[in-house]
């Protein structure tokens, strides 16, 4: 049996998927990429080989993504996030046309084919606002943790809008929100509403027209379902979420890993 190993070295997480010839999906694993990220790559692939039950020796390829994909040591070849998000999406989600990916610090609106290719893509990664880091700068100004953000708008009614999506601004005005008074589900429905309108901004650069397109989330801030609820809304559409939304881009990343496998038999 081959087995095909996919890493995604992003700023916040380094995410590892094990797949085997016939397309599997046999371990997967998520660690924190802290300050050195090849040691995060080492940890990520040592615990997914553990998890899958085989040897670094089984692996017949490996494909790596992220911002840090070109200090995989002994891959095949590297591939852009945008790739493998659409080749991992699209092998969860087959019918999928819009995927919207929002990572530790940037996002991207990719819009992809019937035979699910990228067609066009936006993105966002001059600014965090939105990003995983936004949201963790937002439940530290709340003093909750950043896992208690997807359920804590639920029952707001105020409608209340945040002016300012920089990270800085924001944090500043989430104190001076609670200061005023306003309950803690009001002002993280307004994240919520901000991040969303910043995410339709990016979708119409890809897709002018929504209705009726298919749509998916990939990225750890799809975990928070209060942001999907969001976006959801902005968009009038359903957004799916697979199970495991940080790997998307790993499992898009042995995917290809096991395609170039082939091609080259």
């Amino acid at each position: 049996m081959a087995y095909y190993l996919g890493l995604d070295i992003g700023s916040l997480s380094c995410d590892a998927v094990v797949v085997d010839r016939d397309e599997k999906v046999r371990a997967s694993t998520v660690v924190p990429t802290g300050a050195r990220n090849r040691q995060a790559i080492a940890r990520a692939t040592e615990e997914v080989l553990a998890a899958a039950g085989i040897a670094k020796e089984d692996i017949t390829a490996i494909v790596s993504t992220g911002y840090g994909r070109e200090r995989v040591e002994g891959r095949l070849t590297a591939v852009t996030e945008i790739t493998c998000h659409a080749r991992g999406i699209r092998a969860l989600f087959p019918d999928t046309q819009l995927l919207i990916d929002i990572g530790g610090q940037d996002s991207k609106a990719i819009r992809l084919n019937k035979e699910g290719k990228v067609v066009q893509f936006a993105m966002n990664d001059k600014c965090a606002a939105g990003t995983g880091r936004f949201l963790e700068a937002m439940a530290r100004a709340l003093q909750v943790e950043i896992d208690e953000l997807g359920e804590m708008d639920l029952g707001s009614q105020s409608g209340l809008a945040l002016s300012s999506m920089c990270t800085v601004f924001a944090e500043s005005e989430v104190v001076s929100l609670i200061a005023d008074g306003h309950e803690v589900k009001e002002i993280v429905a307004g994240l919520n509403r901000a991040i969303a309108r910043r995410t339709l901004s990016l979708v119409k650069r890809v897709s002018p027209q929504i209705n009726g397109v298919a749509v998916a989330m990939s990225g750890g801030v799809a975990r928070n379902a209060g942001v999907v609820r969001a976006i959801g809304e902005v968009l009038k559409c359903g957004v799916v979420v697979p199970p495991e939304p940080d790997t998307v881009g790993a499992l898009g990343a042995a995917l290809i890993a096991r395609e170039r496998d082939v091609e080259r038999a």
